[in-house]
């Protein structure tokens, strides 16, 4: 799945390296088409509904015999199985602090493989979105989080989690690095050229 087209991550690639030219920071942005696939959500779901749905029956009407009743649990567990496999089903069964839990662990686990942790003045930033989940987070290492609270980001990651929901992805990433890199040339201003980590959109599809 293309989560955004080539020019709209060229896009965004140059919106970095026009604030990277005012700033010391080094920004990465990741887009993900989901933070997890959830395969176990609609397994679980359907399971507790053949335990509970054809008990209940049977317990208010009486109609069913014990194989009839193994029977119906075994037919509610396969359809409502394969009903609940459907995406737009899928997502309104997870709960939203599981959801962005999930996305979370994502961002964190990117944060590091992507070497965010490693710059040489400790001015590591991710922008984090999660389209599925609708998450959006951003992370700095210790060299901006000790010159900016972290409140700044809270208002940019309102904004930007807005435009995700309306399907705005694109241009929630322009503003959100535009708010960004007005923060970083205030507290951490370019004091020499480098570009230590590619400013490339990361995909995770």
């Amino acid at each position: 799945m293309t989560l955004l087209t080539q020019d709209e991550q060229q896009q965004v690639a140059a919106a970095i390296d026009r604030i990277e030219q005012h700033t010391d920071a080094e920004v990465v942005t990741v887009l993900a088409a989901q933070a997890d696939d959830y395969h176990y959500i609609p397994l679980l779901w359907a399971g507790l509904a053949a335990l509970l749905l054809p008990g209940i029956v049977v317990v208010l009407t009486g109609w069913l015999s014990s194989g009839w009743l193994l029977l119906a649990q075994w037919l509610t567990f396969i359809v409502l199985a394969l009903v609940f496999r459907s995406p737009g089903v899928t997502t309104r069964l997870i709960p939203r602090a599981v959801r962005h839990w999930r996305a979370s662990n994502l961002a964190h686990r990117q944060f590091i493989q992507l070497g965010l942790h490693h710059t040489s003045d400790a001015t590591g930033m991710l922008i984090f979105v999660s389209e599925a989940e609708r998450y959006v987070e951003i992370m700095v290492d210790r060299g901006i989080s000790g010159r900016i609270d972290d409140g700044v980001w809270e208002s940019i990651i309102t904004d930007f989690t807005g435009q995700v929901r309306q399907g705005k992805t694109l241009e929630g990433f322009l503003a959100c690095i535009e708010a960004c890199g007005a923060e970083l040339r205030q507290a951490v201003p370019s004091t020499h050229e480098r570009n230590e980590l590619p400013n490339r959109l990361v995909i995770l599809s």
